[in-house]
């Protein structure tokens, strides 16, 4: 017997639905007709166990008792799916072949493997176990899946990774959380503290950014334009660029302080001569947007239609798992396997016929144009989410799920077309010694953007990154403001009438979004301070996984250390006395973006597993003498949240709920705080 693993009942049916029929429906397992079975976990069935479990006295929270590092780490069933549990512990006694099914991720990968350890597979059946893959839950997707399975020994450094996250997890979160709630108390604070691996540092950038916008001290800075006319009256404007000269009179950012300095030139330049120095004309082209990977999406999502990203995320899950509209969503891939480019005329179909909207007025996707998407060195376990080969009726979508399904639709479309052609000019003067500097751009083909410049879904901007006029942090238009140049040739003189003095405000940073805070957590190297660190990192590297940064974020908001001021993400009177009662270390995102990168490492055969928990390990009693060292002070006089980690028990004998509040000197706060992976216990 065959024993497929999924990762919950949802894909375990789609599996079910393409083996042998008549089915035989039992408790928690599917039977098919050739005496396979398929049966599930229910997210995470085991979890870590709790400090308690390893030493009884650990029940209590005491500072002396800290670091708690276990010698050997255990793990306990969960008790509301330990039923499920003892099906699989049955069903994998019987099985002569074992498949591991569960999401293509890390996570997804561990979920399943636990619990093949935990009931103690070995020997030949460990190893023939394979592994399934399947993104796409429909039928045909599922049958080419089980055509393509691979060993499970593959995904070792995968699940290892994994491992490594949970335990890292619980070592600090768990420790630190203790520490600091026990400090906490001293300075009257009645709270639990809650500290994690991700959670904080990205609590630390919020907390930053408020403070230097409360701090924030505008100040004037000038810029001077330069109305230039030609012999046949024709007029256009350029900016001038201050000489090293000027450099005492600027600031970092290159802008002009001193209003007399630019006077001056208005002044010089008025009323001159001119003459052109240099024009460079460019034909430019650029290519369609690759598709989305989750956090892009949430990103996407987040400047168009305002969701947060646990609303993209839970949305993106009922167009895979309810409508099977569009492949797995939790991917951190933005990248296509080239096999899959055969199936990219029925996808065309199947989206021109159920969202023929986004094709209105618009040339049709060309099936042959093959992107830089489709790339098999940049694919692994997932791919890209895309849509699937089944026709969408969005009259049975929900206005989420609708909105949804089209922006991934129209990602995937523009694949299919030629890039955006267009031409830049630019064209330096010379007047009185001082250089001046204009921009224009010329379209000559849309290409893959006539999907994005039209909308029935046709607001006023289409929130995508590649479309939205540029902007600096200033409020600044850049350069290229849509003037139309004249015809200019190299020494043609022109004239210079009137100098135009423009004066401008710096602006402080803005307040977090759900966009910008996700764009960050997904690439934090240039938030990282230590400069050895960010050489270390790459452009992708960041803060949590596609599956946790939602749930790290909407956790914030529950533990009351975040807060929503219209779209503005702000810290909370909590949140900021946390952060500004810990360590810089625990504040900022460089060692735990650097402790990603090395997860990623491990996943990817680079690293080993004691490389990474060595070094956390032996950080530990340090970050513990430092929190007993200093009282935090920053939370003296800070009234907790009043939803401070209430829980729903049930009470064993009666099987009815009971509010339970859990205080610093119970263990039940250190429960790991996800079992599945649409939260987060980072």
């Amino acid at each position: 017997m065959i024993l497929y693993i999924a990762e919950k009942p949802s894909l375990g049916r789609a599996i079910a639905d393409v083996l042998p029929k008549p089915h035989k429906k039992g408790d928690g397992h599917i039977m098919a007709a050739n005496g396979d079975c398929v049966s599930w976990c229910i997210g995470h069935l085991l979890e870590q166990a709790e400090p308690d479990h390893y030493d009884p006295q650990f029940k209590s929270w005491k500072f002396e008792h800290l670091p708690i590092v276990p010698e050997q780490w255990k793990m306990k069933p969960k008790s509301k799916t330990r039923s499920q549990l003892t099906v699989l512990r049955g069903l994998v006694k019987k099985a002569s072949q074992l498949v591991n099914a569960g999401d293509p991720d890390r996570e997804g990968q561990l979920l399943v493997d636990e619990v093949i350890a935990h009931l103690g597979v070995k020997g030949e059946k460990l190893n023939n176990t394979q592994r399934l893959l399947i993104s796409d839950l429909n039928p045909q997707a599922v049958k080419r899946a089980l055509g393509q399975m691979r060993s499970n020994r593959e995904f070792i450094p995968l699940s290892t990774s994994a491992l490594a996250r949970s335990r890292a997890d619980w070592l600090y979160g768990m420790n630190m959380t203790r520490a600091y709630t026990l400090q906490g108390r001293k300075v009257g604070y009645q709270g639990v503290l809650s500290v994690g691996r991700v959670q904080t540092p990205v609590l630390g950038l919020v907390v930053k950014r408020d403070e230097e916008i409360a701090n924030f001290v505008s100040k004037p800075f000038y810029e001077v334009l330069a109305n230039l006319v030609t012999e046949n009256e024709e007029r256009f404007k350029a900016k001038w660029q201050p000489s090293e000269a000027c450099r005492p009179y600027m600031d970092e950012e290159g802008r002009v302080l001193s209003k007399g300095l630019a006077q001056n030139v208005v002044g010089r330049i008025t009323d001159k001569s001119a003459e052109v120095t240099q024009v460079l004309e460019k034909d430019k082209k650029q290519a369609a947007p690759l598709p989305y990977s989750l956090s892009s999406l949430q990103i996407d999502a987040a400047k168009r239609f305002g969701m947060s990203a646990k609303e993209v995320l839970d949305t993106c899950q009922a167009l895979y798992e309810r409508h099977k509209l569009i492949t797995y969503p939790r991917s951190d891939s933005r990248y296509l396997p080239v096999e899959q480019f055969q199936q990219a005329p029925r996808v065309i179909s199947a989206v021109s016929a159920g969202a023929a909207e986004l094709l209105e007025g618009v040339t049709p996707p060309d099936a042959g144009i093959k992107s830089k998407a489709w790339n098999d060195k940049k694919v692994d376990a997932h791919h890209a989410i895309i849509p699937t080969e089944k026709t969408a009726n969005l009259s049975q979508l929900g206005n989420r799920e609708r909105q949804i399904y089209l922006q991934i639709a129209r990602q995937y479309l523009a694949q299919f077309y030629p890039p955006y052609l267009y031409s830049e000019t630019e064209v330096h003067v010379l007047i009185e010694g001082g250089n001046f500097k204009t921009k224009a751009k010329q379209e000559k083909s849309l290409g893959w953007k006539q999907l994005f410049a039209r909308n029935s879904d046709r607001q006023k901007s289409t929130g995508h990154p590649d479309t939205e006029k540029s902007s600096n942090d200033n409020g600044e238009d850049d350069e290229d403001s849509g003037q139309v140049l004249p015809p200019l040739v190299k020494g043609q003189r022109l004239h210079s009438g009137n100098g135009e003095l423009v004066e401008k405000q710096t602006q402080p940073p803005k307040h977090f979004t759900d966009a910008t805070l996700l764009s960050t957590m997904t690439g934090i190297s240039r938030y990282v301070t230590d400069p050895e660190i960010r050489k270390i990192l790459k452009e992708t590297d960041g803060l949590g996984t596609e599956a946790t940064r939602a749930g790290i974020i909407e956790l914030l908001f529950k533990r009351s250390f975040l807060t929503r001021q219209g779209k503005s993400i702000v810290a909370t009177e909590v949140g900021k006395g946390l952060i500004n009662s810990l360590p810089a270390s625990a504040t900022t995102p460089d060692m735990t973006a650097l402790w990603e990168s090395h997860l990623d490492a491990i996943s990817r055969k680079e690293a080993k597993y004691l490389s990474f928990m060595s070094p956390l390990i032996d950080s530990l009693s340090g970050l513990i003498t430092q929190a007993g060292a200093q009282l935090p002070s920053a939370l003296q006089g800070v009234k907790a949240p009043a939803n401070s980690f209430k829980k729903k028990r049930y009470s064993k004998s009666s099987g009815t709920k009971r509010k339970k509040t859990t205080s610093a000197s119970g263990s039940a706060a250190t429960k790991k705080r996800s079992s599945t992976k649409s939260k987060t216990n980072n």
